[in-house]
């Protein structure tokens, strides 16, 4: 089964010559999930989006500001139950994908960058895209490789949330319609779909919750109230993070 995650290299490495723009889920529906962040460390206060404030007195100006708390984490008991174990698992696995996830996302901005910029034509761009897919394999593909199924399907929704297009529609925009057919008949061998869209507020509600805390700079303590543990360190060189 591991080796299906051969499948998803292609996504990351399709991902770079992708047209899409990437983009951020920002609305969210408020909800009460019985499994999630709220339930490891409690509901979270809104930021005050006023960077500075200040109040004049005599001759005196005071400038307020509101600093950012300190927490202090205890280690949360096993919770038991089949919905905990699949959060475990996303959890888990979230912190596999989604940095290869921000890693697509970086190749998209400089490629369509570069492409732009020097005006590439058909010949030129699909020599540059070609340059970059065999670097891309020799750095990523025995990393990718040892994900297992259910990692690589979440990549490629994290793919979808921070690129702005489906995987499908990657690969039919890249390669052709066939390709994409192709890929599309080997993943539903699989159980998954390279057409179903990310869902913030819905089926990936949970993700979403995750991203923003990767986003608020808490996922590794956050991760560590779960699993007593730092999350794993992926050997991804510095030029691509």
């Amino acid at each position: 089964m591991k080796n299906f995650a051969h499948i998803f290299i292609v996504f990351l490495i399709l991902a770079v010559a992708s047209d899409g723009v990437c983009h951020a889920q920002k609305s969210r529906k408020k909800t009460s999930p019985q499994v999630g962040a709220s339930s490891v460390w409690g509901e979270r206060l809104a930021e005050d989006e006023n960077a500075l404030r200040y109040i004049v007195e005599g001759k005196d100006t005071i400038y307020i500001d509101n600093i950012r708390p300190s927490k202090v984490y205890s280690r949360l008991p096993r919770q038991k139950g089949r919905e905990w174990r699949k959060y475990y698992r996303l959890v888990h696995n979230f912190s596999k994908a989604y940095p290869y996830a921000l890693v697509a996302r970086k190749l998209v901005q400089e490629a369509d960058s570069t492409i732009a910029a020097d005006n590439l034509k058909r010949v030129k761009r699909d020599q540059y895209v070609s340059k970059v897919q065999k670097e891309l394999f020799d750095v990523f593909e025995s990393q990718m490789r040892n994900m297992t199924v259910s990692q690589g399907a979440l990549l490629m929704k994290l793919i979808d949330r921070e690129v702005g297009k489906s995987s499908f529609n990657i690969i039919k925009d890249y390669k052709n319609g066939m390709a994409a057919g192709f890929w599309q008949g080997v993943a539903k061998m699989f159980g998954t779909d390279l057409k179903k869209p990310y869902d913030p507020e819905g089926e990936d509600r949970l993700t979403e919750e995750l991203v923003k805390i990767w986003e608020d700079g808490d996922f590794q303590a956050f991760y560590f109230a779960i699993f007593w543990k730092d999350p794993p360190v992926l050997p991804i060189p510095e030029k691509y993070l």
